[in-house]
């Protein structure tokens, strides 16, 4: 496309994404002596981006990908116009945002939410689920904050759901991993907040500089078995110059 990008596509159904055409092309590929290698990186990473972001269907992802295919970047077509608007910019414009964004490493349409002074506040719903075997399960939401480059108040006010479970929503800086593995060191968390079933909570947490966010969640419930619960969240910037006032 010019000297940061190469453009290309792939037919989801080439990856197996339509169940109804898995066989149909399976016979095909067999017909014509062809393979195609599912397992090859970038075959891998357009398969996980269809997990990322955003679960709503579109007859077209656009995605952003590294020269070691990491996946960084993700726009559905069917989201297009919602998401120009809601950014206050022509369809052409906010394309060519999105693709700095990727490059910039701000990550959009991968589940992370970009607040600015025109757009401070959006919502996030979602689920969470217990502890998975021996393995921890979190739900993770980025949030950028970057846009505010004097700071602010970050305020997150979180409603659970009345299914099984209850949630634990820690702040981290967007750098800090979240191992399956091993709890959250305690050195690691800017703020938390514990919400059972059916309840709400609160994080506010106030920081000197535009950065990166993560918000990382997971249940807890009595139950042997798994269980699932879902959550809202609506999650706003106060700029620091607003705060003084």
């Amino acid at each position: 496309m010019n000297e940061n990008f190469i453009n290309t596509w792939v037919p989801n159904s080439e990856l197996g994404r339509i169940r109804s055409l898995r066989e149909p092309i399976a016979k095909r590929r067999e017909r014509e002596s062809k393979t195609f290698d599912t397992t090859h990186p970038l075959a891998q990473t357009i398969i996980k981006a269809w997990k990322a972001g955003s679960k709503k269907g579109s007859p077209v992802d656009c995605l952003v990908i590294s020269p070691a295919f990491e996946l960084i970047g993700r726009q559905l077509v069917n989201e297009l116009g919602k998401d120009s608007r809601t950014r206050g910019l022509q369809s052409d414009a906010y394309y060519l945002t999105f693709l700095k964004e990727a490059l910039n490493g701000r990550q959009p349409g991968l589940g992370n939410l970009i607040l600015t002074s025109d757009h401070p506040s959006q919502n996030v719903l979602d689920t969470f689920s217990t502890p998975i075997g021996d393995h921890q399960h979190y739900t993770v939401v980025v949030i950028d904050t970057t846009a505010f480059e004097n700071g602010g108040r970050l305020t997150i006010d979180i409603e659970v759901g009345r299914g099984d479970g209850d949630g634990t929503f820690y702040l981290l800086n967007g750098d800090k991993k979240l191992s399956r593995k091993e709890g959250i060191f305690k050195d690691d968390i800017l703020a938390w907040a514990w919400s059972a079933s059916g309840e709400t909570g609160q994080i506010i947490h106030r920081f000197n500089q535009g950065q990166l966010f993560k918000l990382g969640i997971t249940g807890y419930s009595d139950e042997e078995e798994v269980c699932v619960n879902a959550f809202r969240a609506k999650i706003s910037v106060k700029p620091a110059e607003m705060n003084e006032k």
